[in-house]
């Protein structure tokens, strides 16, 4: 049966450790820091979400989590009217941008004018929006925190477009990661005087994980370390000459298959001139993207690798190319590793390469990612998705530039979820 299935193969795929031990929590379970959000993940689109408070009075929002996303954007329609929102005048010293917004009115959070612009980016509408900056309380938790800025759109005006188009429902705007001046990592360290670094941690199903805003102490999971490299060129849909990336790239030298090195071009793997290249990390792909050049010969050397190991193929499921039949995988299943500067590798084990992607059919959650870049200029050669980053816990040290990772959490009999 196919459930008895997924049970086995997920003893034999984590390896080594006990399924009792499933329950244990990385997350804090006794006093709540002040900066730790929950993180969920949505079965529809396979994308990760928290909720926090903003505004007077508070109203909760379900925000999308974007590494990528320079800001924090949320959608103040006609329903929300915050008495404590404040707009950021354009052409001071606050607003970082050059230009102003304005509006025709009603005036609200959302539609004021002399206003100081603010992009706010959802890279599945395939549009770029315009809103404005503003300063309103954010509750993280139970705590009230004042002095963070925000953009406030106001989708109702927006009437060929919608901004929230392809975000899970009920979500209502995104929560930006990014090596920004915005992001609220970076605000959050600045106001209290901390070197910028946080912690993310993926769910998978419908556990429950979480992002900590501002880390104070390395946790004792994160076992690998990597730096934290700079595109040089612009990765995002606003591209200005001579400002770096924001994006989160790491430098892979190579890449593993049960221990065979993968016959790729060193110059695919590495940042060109024009910012081609490298690797990623992205919550917003839910699945790690390959180049169309680097996955026909990634998925090539997989399938030879699964064959040694008398893997059953059977058809492929979109998106997916590589699936097998999941009664001939037992405990086989080809390892993946990342091997990074240093020789530092981050393997991927089953829990994090497997979808069973119908009833009997396992597949590889690797898939192609074409040739052009989406809402950038450029393409990266490698993005890590949602799915590999599951129960994976990664520290950003902003202030060093450098990554801090556990590889699966579920080897050290842990998770990302709460007990």
């Amino acid at each position: 049966m196919a459930s008895s299935f997924a049970f086995n193969f997920f003893l034999l795929s984590i390896a080594l450790f006990s399924v009792s031990c499933l329950s244990a929590s990385l997350a804090p379970s006794t006093k709540p820091h002040p900066f730790i959000l929950p993180i969920k993940k949505d079965p529809s689109t396979n994308l990760f979400y928290t909720s926090l408070g903003i505004g007077t009075p508070r109203q909760n929002f379900n925000l999308v989590i974007d590494v990528a996303g320079e800001n924090l954007w949320y959608d103040c329609d006609k329903n929300y009217n915050s008495s404590s929102y404040i707009p950021i005048n354009c052409n001071t010293k606050t607003c970082p941008f050059i230009g102003c917004t304005g509006c025709n009115g009603p005036y609200k959070p959302g539609c004021t004018n002399n206003t100081c612009p603010a992009n706010t980016i959802n890279t599945f509408a395939e549009f770029l929006f315009g809103g404005g900056l503003g300063e309103d309380f954010i509750y993280i938790s139970q705590n009230k925190i004042t002095g963070l800025l925000t953009a406030c759109v106001e989708t109702d005006s927006f009437t060929s477009f919608n901004p929230l188009r392809g975000l899970p429902k009920g979500t209502k705007g995104v929560i930006g990661l990014a090596n920004s001046q915005l992001a609220l990592p970076t605000q959050l360290a600045f106001a209290n005087n901390l070197p910028p670094k946080f912690s993310l941690c993926l769910p998978s199903s419908n556990n429950q994980g979480f992002t900590n805003l501002l880390v104070k102490d390395v946790s004792k999971f994160v076992v690998k370390t990597t730096p934290l490299i700079v595109n040089p060129v612009a990765t995002g849909p606003v591209s200005e000459q001579g400002v770096p990336s924001k994006e989160y790239f790491i430098d892979v030298k190579s890449v593993k298959i049960d221990g065979h090195v993968v016959n790729l071009k060193p110059s695919l793997l590495s940042i060109d001139n024009k910012g081609n290249g490298g690797t990623k990390i992205s919550t917003t792909s839910p699945y790690t993207e390959l180049e169309s050049t680097v996955y026909k010969t990634f998925i090539r050397d997989f399938f030879k690798k699964a064959s040694d190991r008398r893997l059953k193929k059977v058809a492929p499921v979109e998106p997916f190319e590589a699936c097998f039949d999941s009664n001939s995988i037992g405990n086989s299943w080809p390892t993946i590793d990342l091997v990074l500067q240093g020789g530092v590798q981050w393997t991927i084990h089953g829990a994090n390469s497997i979808i069973m992607a119908k009833k009997n059919v396992a597949c590889l959650a690797f898939v192609d990612g074409g040739t052009e870049p989406r809402m950038s200029f450029v393409k990266a050669s490698i993005v890590i998705g949602g799915y590999q980053l599951q129960d994976n816990l990664l520290e950003f040290d902003l202030a060093s530039s450098k990554l801090s990772f556990s590889s699966s959490l579920l080897l050290q009999n842990v998770t990302c979820s709460h007990s």
